[in-house]
């Protein structure tokens, strides 16, 4: 993980893919979005770093404890185990908590409702490195709780949004900056609470046709919404969901 400049703490600054299968989905999201890999050496064995525009986005691990494949978000915070106290008394669990020599430390966190996410503290600077990953978004059971918890875990903010008939959008801000979204789950999605990364594309109906061709699977069709951009979701050859994303113009 790279360091050096200064960012926000609340913001996304790292992403993982975490699977059985790590070198198809590392074949799969090369194809897809033209990324390469860059190995760092680690206790655990090689990790492979997402690379592309110059920069390092995330990487390629296992998946542990049973999990299904997923990828994970690391919030910035100043002290992981402190983050993972915090959710612990708001009714979340640590999953998981570890060094990374000579990069930092991060807690794995589960919300009361079950999404996961990762609570990440480095050591020195960490980047916030752009294009890769875009946006990511909370899909809950419980919005008003995860209204409570998540600025209890990570100081973020509030700003709703009124969707009409999908319903108020919520919108967590750090720094006077939108870090993420959440929404309450509709009646008959069948998946568990869950976090939702979104990868940045030029042109989403090309892409999601293109991750279908590369053996992936489409759960949302390419659709729009006004004023904001167009978007899919689909999963990758291992099961493991993302969205696809352009803002608009």
């Amino acid at each position: 993980m790279s360091t050096g400049t200064q960012t926000v703490t609340g913001t996304f600054v790292w992403h993982d893919h975490m699977s059985g299968d790590s070198p198809a989905a590392q074949g799969f999201y090369s194809k897809l979005f033209g990324w390469s890999y860059t190995p760092f050496e680690t206790d655990q064995g090689e990790y492979p770093m997402i690379t592309t525009n110059g920069q390092q986005h995330g990487g390629f691990g296992p998946a542990h404890m049973g999990a299904p494949p997923h990828w994970i978000g690391h919030v910035l915070v100043d002290d992981a185990d402190a983050a993972g106290a915090r959710a612990e008394s708001a009714g979340g669990q640590v999953l998981a908590a570890m060094d990374i020599p000579e990069v930092g430390r991060f807690a794995v966190i589960k919300d009361p409702q079950g999404a996961v996410i990762s609570a990440f503290a480095p050591q020195g600077e960490a980047q916030v490195p752009e294009g890769a990953f875009v946006w990511d978004e909370l899909h809950t059971s419980d919005i008003e709780a995860a209204k409570t918890f998540y600025p209890a875990v990570f100081g973020w903010t509030l700003n709703e949004m009124d969707m009409g008939e999908m319903g108020t959008y919520v919108l967590f801000q750090a720094g006077g900056v939108d870090r993420a979204g959440a929404m309450q789950q509709m009646a008959n999605d069948p998946s568990p609470p869950h976090w939702l990364t979104y990868l940045g594309t030029d042109d989403v109906d090309a892409t999601t046709a293109k991750a279908k061709d590369l053996g992936g699977q489409v759960y949302m069709d390419p659709m729009d919404i006004p004023n904001i951009g167009r978007f899919s979701i689909a999963a990758d050859p291992t099961g493991a969901a993302f969205g696809i994303y352009k803002p608009a113009s």
